[in-house]
C-alpha cells in the first residue's frame, strides 16, 4: 500500500523580501507565524504497517526549526531571499538527505499563502 504522511512544524521569525519593488509592503521588514508540511511517500512495509515513525520526522526536523525560530531569515546562508518558494527549497535540502523519502514541503507564509516544493 503506497501512503503519503505530512507532519506539521512551526516558526516565527522575520525577514524581508529585496527583490520586490520599490515600495511593495514585502520589501519592508516583517514577520510571520510560519507553518510548514514535511511530507513522506512510500510503500507502507507491511510486517511493521507503517511507513515511518512520526518521531523520526520529529527527530531530523526539529533542529533546523531552531535554526529558524525568532530569526531574521535574511541572515540565514540560502535565505538572504527568503521568499516561500526559496524556503521551500532550503528546508527540501536540510530535510532530504536524513528523510530519503522525502515528497513534499509545504511552506505557509500567512493562513491563505502557502507554496508546495516537489523537490528537483
Amino acid at each position: 500500500m503506497k501512503v503519503r504522511l505530512t507532519k506539521t512544524f512551526r516558526f516565527e521569525a522575520a525577514h524581508d523580501l529585496p527583490t520586490f519593488p520599490e515600495g511593495h509592503k514585502c520589501r519592508r521588514l516583517h514577520g510571520h507565524s510560519f507553518r510548514f508540511d514535511v511530507v513522506i511517500a512510500g510503500e507502507v512495509d507491511e510486517q511493521r504497517g507503517y511507513l515511518i515513525d512520526y518521531g523520526d520526522i520529529k527527530r531530523v526536523v526539529d533542529p533546523i526549526v531552531r535554526q529558524l525560530d525568532h530569526y531574521y531569515l535574511n541572515d540565514i546562508a540560502g535565505l538572504e531571499n527568503s521568499t516561500s518558494e526559496n524556503l521551500s527549497r532550503w528546508l527540501w535540502k536540510q530535510i532530504k538527505p536524513s528523510l530519503p523519502l522525502l515528497a513534499g514541503i509545504v511552506v505557509y507564509e500567512t493562513c491563505t499563502s502557502s507554496c508546495e516544493y516537489l523537490g528537483e
